[in-house]
């Protein structure tokens, strides 16, 4: 039986310090049929020559694209336009697959029809001191899917997620960073591309879209390999003036709202409908005058 074709999209900015490894470990996947796509954020170190010496040293097939910088989810969206596979395969430049992740993956989409999207658990590789910080932030964030996974192979996830009390208690992504996921190309014909104008939550604002429509499977085990260093876009991100998480409660109103458990629906109803927002603010001014 002819296995299906797997898109590797690799979306790449000043990468060079750690590209060359991301690429090792696709030669050293065990699943054959794979292209792999880069598309280059107008780089200014040595990473195109390391994609120019990969592209030549394999057999697979490469697509390289020149992008003009607009954000990294635009970035991503390039990448993911060119993808020929029937599955999709982000990994970022600083991450590595473990040998078995795509074959695993696309096992699970194979034998689930019901599932959009996959993903799995990540090891970590720090770069640098292991400071207290970088301690805490594996402790929150180590295992996304803490709240409500089992002891089985597969946490099948429905969305039935957004109407637990605590789909909104930290952490927000439930499902994983891009490079821990695979999901089925066709699905970008229903929950379309990543939002570009989002820096910081445009992952799982696109998988809970997805969620609305398809279920989402988890592989209880590591497959990939995550990379934690000072330049890593969510490090860069906290830096800055971020507005995606003052957004975040307005998308979740916009289209989710029906789907949310009651007390988030009443958080967010006071918070964004013109009559209870009114009424909320009366009820201030009143308790006010009461003291």
């Amino acid at each position: 039986m002819e296995q299906p074709l797997v898109s590797i999209c690799i979306p790449t900015y000043n990468g060079a310090a750690f590209l060359q490894e991301a690429l090792d470990s696709i030669l050293a996947q065990t699943y054959p049929n794979l292209e792999v796509i880069i598309s280059d954020d107008a780089s200014q170190d040595a990473t195109m020559a390391i994609v120019n010496q990969f592209t030549q040293d394999t057999d697979l097939a490469v697509t390289t694209l020149a992008h003009t910088p607009n954000g990294i989810g635009a970035n991503w969206n390039n990448s993911m336009r060119a993808a020929k596979g029937k599955y999709i395969k982000f990994l970022f430049q600083d991450d590595v697959l473990l040998p078995d992740c795509v074959s695993e993956m696309v096992a699970v989409l194979e034998a689930h029809p019901e599932v959009g999207l996959v993903g799995c658990k990540r090891e970590f590789i720090v770069e640098g001191d292991l400071t207290d910080d970088i301690q805490k932030w594996m402790v929150n964030f180590g295992n996304l899917q803490r709240q409500f996974e089992t002891d089985a192979p597969l946490t099948m996830i429905t969305s039935k997620l957004f109407c637990r009390l605590d789909f909104f208690s930290s952490p927000l992504n439930k499902i994983g960073e891009p490079p821990t996921t695979m999901f089925r190309t066709e699905i970008l014909d229903e929950v379309g591309y990543f939002q570009e104008d989002l820096k910081q939550i445009l992952d799982y604002v696109f998988y809970y879209r997805l969620l609305k429509k398809y279920a989402i499977a988890i592989i209880n085990k590591p497959l990939v390999k995550f990379r934690i260093h000072p330049n890593q876009a969510t490090n860069v991100n906290r830096q800055q003036k971020i507005t995606d998480y003052a957004r975040y409660d307005r998308i979740l109103y916009d289209e989710f709202y029906a789907l949310l458990h009651r007390q988030t629906q009443d958080r967010l109803r006071t918070k964004f409908h013109v009559f209870y927002k009114g009424l909320f603010r009366l009820k201030r001014k009143i308790n006010k005058w009461n003291k």
